[in-house]
């Protein structure tokens, strides 16, 4: 019997397996990413991944190891591990339980929207698991102080709760489906707080842009604030269509015997239907921008073009990691 064709210990497992220049590809790599099975796996599992990814980044390549077992290993190694650290990561702040934790809280908040003690409560957990995925993903070479981490999520959790009250006694006296609109309003207001409070020293000190080669040129505000942009999108993007459909199919729903009959069926099928939603939106919507994004040198402060022209007159497109 022969033995399989040892593997070459050329590919690149740093990139993503697919094209990250298509929506296709990202949208392929980051169904792998958040995927939820991930979660189920054991701290040995883990370990093998982080083992072979480790044992090839260094040349040596086990004998008869496929290039499919390869690249499963290294999506198995990236969902557990920090890319910048190494570090095993918090297990509810990992991008594989993005599902199953925003399924829970989301369909909680669309479900528990209805009194002010529920709106409050369901908020502050939204915003408090918010932290820990920010704080879990943060950039490695910009970390977050526990100050700014603070400061993040007190203002974010203060402007969903105003958002959701305020919101909430506006839409007393209109049709009760505007109602089970507020979580989601309240959602996206945190949003555009909470990720630029996150990401302030970004803002300040800029994220460092690079040729294409990914060499490093300095650091600019303007790439920060696209980058941030960016992400605000997709966080707002991935919430819609959970916040937005369900409310709609539960609203009929409503009004049928049915669920008249049974009203502890209201949150499971709440937390179901924003659950179907999620598997699929979160990461289509990661998905929306490259990781790495692009910016043309006009667009930069002209300070940084300056720098950037006396490196290399010619280049015309930097570009820069934009985050989660």
């Amino acid at each position: 019997q022969k033995m399989p064709p040892s593997l070459p210990a050329t590919i690149n497992i740093r990139e993503p397996r697919w094209d990250q220049s298509t929506f296709q590809g990202r949208a392929k790599h980051f169904f792998m990413v958040t995927d939820p099975r991930n979660l189920l796996l054991s701290a040995a599992t883990l370990e093998e991944a982080r083992r072979v990814v480790e044992d090839y980044r260094a040349g040596t390549v086990p004998p008869g190891l496929t290039e499919d077992q390869l690249w499963r290993a290294k999506y198995i190694y990236d969902s557990a591990f920090h890319p910048d650290t190494g570090e095993k990561m918090l297990l509810i702040g990992r991008m594989s339980a993005q599902v199953p934790m925003n399924m829970t809280i989301t369909g909680c908040m669309l479900t528990f929207y209805r009194t002010t003690p529920a709106v409050l409560f369901w908020q502050w957990v939204n915003q408090s698991f918010n932290a820990v995925v920010n704080y879990t993903n943060r950039s490695g070479d910009a970390p977050i102080t526990p100050s700014q981490l603070a400061t993040a999520y007190v203002s974010a959790t203060t402007g969903a709760v105003v958002t959701a009250l305020g919101l909430k006694s506006l839409t007393k006296h209109l049709p009760a489906i505007i109602g089970r609109y507020v979580p989601f309003a309240a959602v996206a207001a945190a949003n555009c707080i909470n990720i630029p409070l996150m990401r302030q020293r970004e803002l300040k000190l800029g994220i460092p842009v690079t040729d294409e080669n990914g060499n490093r040129l300095g650091e600019s505000t303007a790439a920060a604030q696209k980058a941030i942009f960016q992400v605000v999108v997709s966080r707002i993007g991935m919430a819609a269509p959970a916040m937005a459909i369900p409310p709609v199919i539960m609203n009929a729903l409503e009004k049928r015997a049915f669920l008249k009959r049974y009203p502890y069926l209201n949150a499971p099928l709440q937390v179901s239907l924003v659950g179907l939603c999620l598997v699929f939106a979160t990461p289509l919507c990661c998905a929306l921008f490259p990781q790495k994004s692009s910016m043309l040198v006009s667009h930069l402060e002209p300070e940084v073009q300056a720098r950037i022209r006396e490196k290399d007159p010619q280049l015309e497109t930097v570009y820069f990691n934009k985050g989660l």
